[in-house]
């Protein structure tokens, strides 16, 4: 049996979907911007108070935070289960908001561990290890961890959502604008953050000093708050996108995936030599760009002698760069340049800008590292853009969520392993060199030589290989699957 014969007697009628129009684009980046705001009090504010204020080894917790991007390999399954299993009658917007919900509570269970943990330390001295720290460390790591399986669970079916409403060559000011938004939550995160904590500052305590009594209040009530504010985010953005955009249900092609198990999804995945290339770039990639995501603030604290405040700040700084790197590689650049071109130039100017932070430090002027990190945040928009859009060119449209979840696979362990190895490196420099601003300065250089290597990988990407491939794989899965 082939799939020819399949189609002659099973016809399948498809209406046309109407186009998403820009104010859905925006109203659909308002979960992006949801996500935004959340990787500020997870990444930001919960590294910065463990690190500087409670005094927990920044290998510690780089690795307890870092338990949230270790559980990715579910996002393959989920993209998976979204594909193959309507959650009460919707394949992508109901996990959406499972999801949602889920790291909702899981983020405000975090920082009350964070307490429990931060007062053991206090009572001790200083960091032991013993019975009590290691129990909390590992409730807080299993609570950050559901939090990373909840945040699986919402953003690959997002993802794929994305590529089931668009066509390719409409989809990358999609992206543009919809990442673009995931760039607003950071700023507004970052922005609103400072505002709070700059309350912490005003009496007058100095950072590194902070009692627990004085911290705990603005910060519970900013991890209270945010994850009802998110939930709303990601309501209004899913409404009523599926039921009339999605051509999920719809394709012109017969090759559904709902009929294609996870095993054959999987082959189909790993038939091409493109996706192990593409998922090595895309490793090298966001480990040299995330590595810093667990130095930040503490550099920023004890280089530049910036309040909690003040590094929060910093985020605001680098999404504005990237909100600009965003719109402009979307928009301008990869129209003119290509995907290719574009994601290559961004990683040189990524890896250049590692050197301006470092240089920063040297002067010990906020305003410098400040400058440092918008040049910086539109690097890495441009990199990232021209990378996001050719991992959806890598993606086969009939297994749409298996490939989106095997590219945040390899994001999201990749980020993992950075905020960990971040953590790691900068101890290690540590007891290796007097100054902490070397210290700092090693975690910046490594990242620049992982962008030359991403560099070096991206040369091997072949869509037209990948295309080739995927769609010979897709006709014999869909033949034995009818076959069987």
């Amino acid at each position: 049996m082939t799939i020819e014969d399949f189609s002659e007697s099973n016809p399948v009628v498809t209406r046309p979907k109407r186009q998403v129009g820009i104010l859905n684009i925006f109203r659909l980046g308002l979960f992006n911007m949801g996500l935004g705001i959340m990787a500020v009090l997870t990444l930001a504010v919960l590294n910065r108070v463990m690190i500087s204020e409670l005094g927990i080894p920044a290998t510690i917790t780089g690795g307890i935070l870092a338990t949230s991007l270790f559980v990715s390999p579910a996002r393959v399954w989920f993209g998976q289960l979204s594909d193959h299993k309507p959650l009460f009658g919707k394949h992508r917007t109901n996990y959406v908001l499972l999801g949602t919900a889920i790291f909702g509570l899981a983020v405000f269970l975090a920082v009350q561990v964070v307490w429990q943990l931060g007062a053991v330390v206090e009572a001790n001295g200083g960091w032991i290890w013993n019975e009590q720290t290691i129990g909390w460390s590992a409730i807080l790591a299993l609570v950050m961890a559901i939090y990373g399986l909840a945040v699986s669970c919402s953003s690959t079916p997002f993802t794929a959502l994305l590529v089931d409403i668009t066509e390719e060559e409409k989809r990358s000011k999609l992206i543009a604008i919809v990442w673009s938004m995931l760039m607003v939550g950071i700023v507004i995160g970052g922005v609103s953050g400072s505002i709070v904590f700059n309350r912490i500052e005003s009496a007058g305590i100095a950072a590194g000093n902070i009692p627990l009594e004085i911290l705990q209040p603005p910060i519970n009530y900013v991890f209270s708050f945010v994850p009802f504010l998110v939930l709303a985010f990601a309501l209004i953005a899913t409404w009523g996108v599926e039921r009339r955009y999605s051509r999920f249900a719809t394709n012109n092609t017969t090759d559904r995936e709902d009929s294609i198990t996870i095993n054959r999804a999987i082959e189909v995945l790993t038939t091409s030599r493109q996706t192990g290339i593409f998922f090595s770039f895309l490793s090298i990639l966001t480990i040299g760009l995330f590595m810093q995501e667990a130095v930040l603030e503490p550099y920023g604290g004890e280089v530049f002698g910036m309040s909690i405040g003040e590094t929060t700040q910093l985020n605001a700084f680098w999404g504005i760069g990237i909100l600009i790197g965003y719109s402009i590689t979307g928009f301008l650049v990869i129209p003119a340049l290509g995907k290719k071109l574009t994601t290559k130039i961004g990683c040189i100017l990524v890896a250049i800008c590692f050197g301006l932070i470092i240089l920063a430090g040297f002067t010990q002027q906020p305003k410098i590292l400040q400058t440092a990190m918008v040049f910086f945040g539109v690097a890495a928009g441009m990199a990232t853009v021209g990378g996001i859009n050719l991992m959806l060119d890598l993606t086969a449209a009939e297994t749409a969520g298996t490939f989106i979840g095997a590219w945040g696979l390899a994001q999201a362990m990749s980020r993992g392993l950075a905020t960990f190895f971040g953590g790691i490196v900068l101890d290690i420099g540590k007891t290796i060199f007097a100054n902490v601003l070397w210290s700092y300065a090693l975690v910046f250089v490594i990242q620049a030589i992982c962008m030359i290597l991403a560099i070096i990988i991206l040369n091997r990407v072949n869509i037209k290989e990948f295309k080739e491939n995927t769609s010979k794989a897709l006709s014999t899965v869909m033949e034995g699957e009818l076959d069987g």
